[in-house]
């Protein structure tokens, strides 16, 4: 298939995190079709990234094939193909896979493929990956970065919190404590830290994206959590700590995630960029030194008018191309 079929035929597998099983057995076995040796890497029941090589891999290819929920299918027009994953990263997947077509079909050897499952969760996939990794010396991953060579990206800091309290009838507010007015005073707070900047990678930014709590609108609440996601610019520990003295004791914090900045290999003859999005590769460390690039816009992705451009993947087909030449070739 060319990378448009291909992109089309990966969208319309549903594969929402924690159900990728039915699109991680269908690369498998296209890559096998293909010429690879390709193997399904087992991360938990179900789901299984995807490794395909041919010799002894200096050079890897890679992204995820999991998508954010809710699933619809592939449909197209003259300039894009539309559907969840389109950019996010099933169109990568294609154009990689593609990418590594032309490159056996010309002979070159000692490269591979890496599809992940897990990247828009806990990056479960990366993480059992690593332990498995054989060697090489480059990683390109692939995000929707426009085709731009990223030479950095923003960390990942997710906390939740969650403030108690205690029920009464709401004709007798005073007889309760309310958990949700506790939560509120908190986020107040929180949302009045000054946050870093960085020279490269721009301002720290804050989302508070799930809010939860109470039992009855006649009912003062018990129980309120916050989940809140901070896009980092630097290493955390000041920001822990920051937030650690702002709640004190009012709510139970948990850092659920921690993803460091990152800053990536780059090449002459590239046009790059920086993003502020978090991808898989501080958890493939193990796989060489990163590079990140790849079609579509992250400006869509996410979102239910998610796109990518036929144009930008034909385009990726040949710089993923480029790429893993100009690196087997680099001492």
């Amino acid at each position: 298939m060319n990378v448009v079929e291909l992109t089309k035929c990966l969208v319309n597998l549903a594969s929402v995190t924690g159900d990728e099983g039915a699109c991680g057995q269908f690369a498998q076995a296209y890559l096998s079709e293909a010429g690879f040796l390709a193997e399904l890497m087992p991360v938990s029941p179900g789901r299984a990234n995807v490794l395909a090589k041919l010799g002894n891999p200096d050079v890897v290819l890679s992204t995820h094939l999991d998508t954010v929920p809710p699933f619809f299918p592939a449909h197209e027009d003259g300039d894009y193909i539309y559907g969840r994953g389109a950019c996010d990263a099933k169109g990568i997947a294609a154009a990689q896979i593609a990418a590594a077509e032309r490159l056996k079909a010309d002979g070159v050897r000692d490269f591979a493929l890496l599809l992940l499952v897990g990247e828009e969760t806990i990056s479960d996939g990366a993480r059992e990956a690593d332990l498995h990794a054989g060697g090489s010396r480059y990683i390109i991953n692939g995000e929707p970065t426009e085709n731009r060579l990223v030479t950095g990206c923003k960390g990942n800091l997710r906390l939740d919190l969650r403030a108690h309290g205690r029920m009464a009838h709401s004709a007798y507010p005073h007889l309760g404590v309310s958990a949700i007015e506790k939560l509120l005073d908190v986020l107040a707070d929180v949302r009045r830290l000054s946050l870093p900047v960085s020279s490269v990678l721009g301002p720290s930014t804050m989302n508070i994206g799930v809010i939860a709590g109470g039992r009855a609108v006649n009912v003062v609440p018990d129980e309120a959590v916050a989940q809140i996601m901070f896009r980092t610019v630097e290493p955390s520990a000041a920001l822990r700590n920051q937030l650690t003295a702002v709640v004190a004791n009012r709510c139970e914090v948990e850092f659920v995630r921690d993803t460091p900045v990152l800053m990536m290999e780059t090449l002459d003859g590239y046009e790059t960029g920086v993003v502020a999005f978090t991808t898989d590769l501080p958890y493939l460390t193990n796989w060489g030194r990163p590079l990140l690039l790849g079609p579509g816009s992250i400006s869509v992705a996410h979102t239910d008018g998610e796109c990518v451009s036929k144009r930008e993947l034909i385009a990726a087909v040949d710089l993923y191309y480029r790429l893993v030449r100009d690196l087997t070739s680099k001492n």
